[in-house]
This record gives structure tokens, C-alpha cells and sequence, in this order.
């Protein structure tokens, strides 16, 4: 009878540890995909960063070169604004199509990626 106490001791002490083994990898994998998708993003962040200057100092130049051909410097700021006013529109009104659905897709596939 004691044999079998002990037994059913060191089944319990096995499937306590393959429990905690079990939750300690669910955890650790968590982490892993949450540290690999903010990482992607943040990579992405900084290019993005690094793009939205060289296209802003490159539209303070362009404006300015169009107001000096329009003879008024605040012409050219009224017309590129205008046209970032058009591009802001179509961009609103397709944004699921272009930003959210592949935004979405990417966070999905990098979540779901096998190591």
C-alpha cells in the first residue's frame, strides 16, 4: 500500500512540474512574439521617422520654389498644403484597404511565425 502512495506522490509531483514547465513556455513564447512584433515596429517607426523629414524639408524647398515662380512665397505653401489636403482625403477614405488590412496581416503573421 505505501508503494502505491508513492506512486501516485511522484505522478502528482510529475504532472505539477509538466504543468509549470507548460505555463512557463506559454509565457516565455508570449514574450517572445510580443518583443519580435514591437521590434518590427519599432524598426519601421524609425524609417518612417527618418522619411517624414527628408519629405518635409523637401516640401519647404519645393514651396518655396513655387512661390518664387508664382512672384508670391506663401503661394507655394497654399499649394502644396492643398495637395496634401487631396492626398490626405483619398488616403481616409481607403484607409482599411491600404493601412489597416496589411497593419493587420503583418501583426498576424509575425504573431503565428514558427521559429
Amino acid at each position: 500500500m505505501d508503494n502505491y502512495a508513492t506512486t501516485i506522490e511522484t505522478l502528482f509531483e510529475k504532472a505539477e512540474n509538466y504543468t509549470r514547465t507548460t505555463a512557463e513556455l506559454v509565457k516565455l513564447n508570449a514574450i517572445d512574439k510580443s518583443a519580435d512584433v514591437l521590434s518590427s515596429l519599432l524598426s519601421r517607426l524609425t524609417v518612417a521617422i527618418v522619411v517624414a523629414m527628408f519629405v518635409l524639408l523637401t516640401n519647404i524647398g519645393l514651396s518655396l520654389w513655387i512661390g518664387e515662380l508664382m512672384g508670391k512665397p506663401y503661394l507655394g505653401f497654399f499649394i502644396i498644403g492643398s495637395a496634401y489636403f487631396l492626398i490626405s482625403v483619398i488616403l481616409y477614405t481607403f484607409k482599411d484597404q491600404w493601412i489597416k488590412t496589411p497593419v493587420s496581416n503583418f501583426i498576424i503573421t509575425k504573431m503565428l511565425k514558427k521559429k
